[in-house]
């Protein structure tokens, strides 16, 4: 089916984009893969492509576009060439929309124009050892001064995407004690930099996929956090973190669809190249049957997430939406690239193919952002159950 989300800027955006990965990013991923993450100039140079700060308003030194759809572009030509920006989508996608809604013009100032260059990469930290997606029993602390001039900020974190090399990070942190009507009350967010006294970089995390991505283990001891620092009101942190949901599912979904998609396309020329028994392997029934449910399936997860991407920039996509969407695309977009990989035999498991770091990548879609239990429970609610 013809696809109708994306218009000629955006076609011109994704020729700039694929020349870029195939000219600056193929030839040296591996290198950022056994590194753990880019290098730290890597951000600068996307920053002087202008794709970090695509959304952010023209006033700071950004392109001032509302639509989700660059970012989109930006997601599939990664996925198409089996290749990492490292934390970008992370800086881009998640945690400018908290600046732009939650940021006074004092911070917007002080930090969007280095966000927009890559100077000031982001990161935000919520989870800790033993919290998981239990909010309410965040442990990291921040006492305000005597003065009312800093907050004093104890604590650690867990799975940080971009926390090693982060120069701003967004740190969820209790600064009130629940009450017994909310036990997500208490919740502020402070904007910690990095050079701060007492911040340290723990364990990098070591994963099964994602390995371009940096992950890691943080910790604060009596870090001195400026009140001029802290995003938005004091307390407010909970309902924060829930208007950003939707955004944060929809680029997962959107995810789920460019990896499935990238993965028919590696399996068709696979087995298209690849002879046994004297014949190729996609002249056998099964591989036939097999692709030919995978390109449906692609093309189902492909429209939803369109659909709803183009319900985002509208301002009508709903949390029980982005959840439908996060679900379905991310556990369709596993079972696609399983029979994709299927298909590759032995050298499917091999990681210098395309189809093995797709499959180990893809993985955590249905983890972070909400597990698929978490979008289950959202889409029942919603049904009344």
């Amino acid at each position: 089916m013809i696809r109708t989300v994306f218009n000629e800027d955006h076609e011109a955006f994704r020729k700039m984009i694929r020349d870029f990965i195939e000219r600056e990013v193929v030839p040296v991923h591996p290198e950022w893969e056994a590194a753990g993450h880019p290098p730290r100039d890597f951000y600068r140079t996307l920053g002087s492509l202008g794709v970090l700060g695509i959304q952010v308003p023209e006033q700071y030194g950004g392109g001032g576009e509302k639509s989700l759809k660059f970012n989109a572009v930006v997601g599939e030509e990664t996925a198409r060439a089996g290749v990492s920006f490292g934390n970008y989508s992370v800086h881009a996608t998640l945690i400018l929309p908290y600046l732009l809604k939650y940021a006074n013009d004092e911070q917007k100032a002080r930090w969007l124009p280095g966000f927009v260059s890559g100077d000031i990469m982001t990161a935000i930290a919520m989870t800790e050892p033993g919290t998981g997606s239990d909010l309410a029993n965040i442990a990291t602390a921040a006492k305000l001064s005597d003065d009312g001039s800093h907050y004093i900020l104890n604590g650690a974190k867990t799975f940080i995407t971009g926390g090693v090399l982060a120069d701003l990070i967004l740190v969820v942190c209790r600064t009130a004690p629940s009450t017994a009507e909310d036990r997500r009350a208490g919740l502020t967010i402070l904007c910690v930099d990095t050079t701060s006294e007492g911040f340290e970089v723990g364990r990098k995390i070591q994963k099964i996929g994602l390995k371009a991505s940096d992950t890691a283990e943080l910790s604060f001891t009596d870090v001195k956090v400026p009140v001029t620092d802290r995003l938005g009101e004091e307390g407010a942190g909970f309902s924060y973190l829930t208007h950003n949901l939707a955004q944060e599912r929809l680029s997962i979904a959107l995810g789920g669809a460019a990896t499935a998609s990238a993965a028919l396309n590696h399996a068709l020329a696979y087995v298209t190249e690849r002879h046994v028994f004297g014949k190729p392997v996609a002249a056998f029934q099964n591989t036939k049957f097999v692709l030919a449910e995978c390109a449906t399936d692609v093309e189902a997860i492909t429209l939803m997430a369109d659909r709803a991407l183009e319900l985002h920039d509208a301002g009508e996509l709903s949390v029980a939406d982005a959840a439908k969407a996060k679900l379905f695309c991310t556990e369709t977009a596993g079972r696609v690239i399983d029979k994709c990989l299927q298909l590759h035999g032995g050298y499917g498991y091999v990681l210098e193919y395309p189809i093995a770091r797709l499959y180990a990548d893809t993985r955590v879609s249905r983890i972070y952002g909400g597990t698929s239990e978490v979008m289950k429970t959202i889409i029942a609610k919603s049904l009344g159950l």
